[in-house]
């Protein structure tokens, strides 16, 4: 498939790998692998028209060189194009090639990092004027709570302000229909670096988890292009330049996740008060955040973040 075929900025490709047989390399090909391939924060998408194919143990670059048309820079450890699309500028901000294995940015090269059966590899063209690094996104739901990240799978607690509430039991029913053993706990009662958090009550409630307190202070802090205000009643939402958008009428959602060092990610299911809280928890599903970096759910409808358009 060549970049020529679609406009530039408008490259999208999923492809999913069923648990397979040995391959012709060292090992047997990790199982149930899929690999997505998107521009402008998962805005655009070519729906997939080939399998994907994997021989041996795969890392992260000979699976998508494999599978794509690749170019790399500094001695073929990092992505420079994909079929054609390339690392540089656009409309005077940089852009590059990001990648994330279920749903958490990789802390290495992807020469460097291994496939693990059940990953999810997602790469992103996007601008990085206003961050390089979003440590979490949400858009590989379920994961990483189904197969943790690292080959690793880790622990799941969700944290409510209200554990007999509606958005708690919405949140933690629909891990559970996954087959995710989530224990829950009410906000403030801690957690181990290696537990997956997801923390689920109105901003103003959860902030005082230095985290949860990142979420929401942009994309800079914690990779999430959204700002609340001081006391968690008001919800920026931001384009991916760092330009404010129109501000959604009512009370607003929010779902987004970020990460600290090496620890797992933390998850928010938030808002600016207990309705936008409600929208959220019903927004904690695989067809409303998939492809997504985070969301925003208002009244009228699902935000993705950063909000599309310049």
């Amino acid at each position: 498939m060549s970049a020529n075929t679609v406009c530039r900025g408008l490259l999208v490709l999923t492809l999913t790998a069923p648990l397979a047989g040995c391959g012709l390399g060292a090992g047997s090909p990790p199982g149930s692998v899929g690999v997505t391939v998107t521009s402008e924060f998962g805005q655009h998408q070519l729906p997939a028209t080939a399998s994907l194919k994997i021989v041996g143990q795969e890392t992260v670059m000979s699976l998508l060189e494999r599978n794509y048309s690749v170019s790399t820079r500094y001695d073929g450890k990092f992505v420079q194009s994909i079929d054609g699309l390339a690392g540089g500028s656009e409309a005077g901000e940089p852009v590059d090639w990001f990648y994330y294995v279920n749903g958490v940015e990789a802390p290495k090269g992807a020469a460097a990092t291994n496939v693990h059966p059940g990953d999810q590899i997602w790469w992103d063209h996007h601008d990085w004027s206003q961050t390089n690094s979003v440590p979490a996104v949400v858009g590989s739901f379920p994961e990483p709570f189904l197969h943790g990240f690292g080959g690793d799978r880790y622990p799941v607690k969700v944290e409510c302000t209200s554990v007999t509430g509606a958005p708690c039991k919405t949140v933690v029913g629909r891990l559970r229909e996954l087959g995710v053993p989530a224990a829950i706990a009410a906000t403030g009662s801690g957690g181990e670096p290696q537990v997956l958090r997801v923390v689920v009550g109105p901003f103003g409630s959860i902030a005082s988890d230095t985290t949860v307190a990142s979420i929401g202070r942009g994309p800079a802090v914690s990779g999430v292009y959204a700002t609340f205000s001081a006391k968690g009643t008001r919800l920026s939402l931001l384009h991916a330049d760092g330009r404010a958008a129109s501000a959604p009428s009512g009370e607003v959602g929010l779902v987004a996740a970020t990460r600290e060092a090496e620890d797992a990610p933390v998850w928010v299911v938030t808002g600016t008060g207990v309705a936008g809280v409600a929208r959220a928890a019903e927004a904690f599903d695989q067809l409303t955040l998939q492809r997504h970096f985070a969301v925003a759910v208002a009244p009228a409808g699902v935000v993705p973040l950063p909000v599309p358009g310049r």
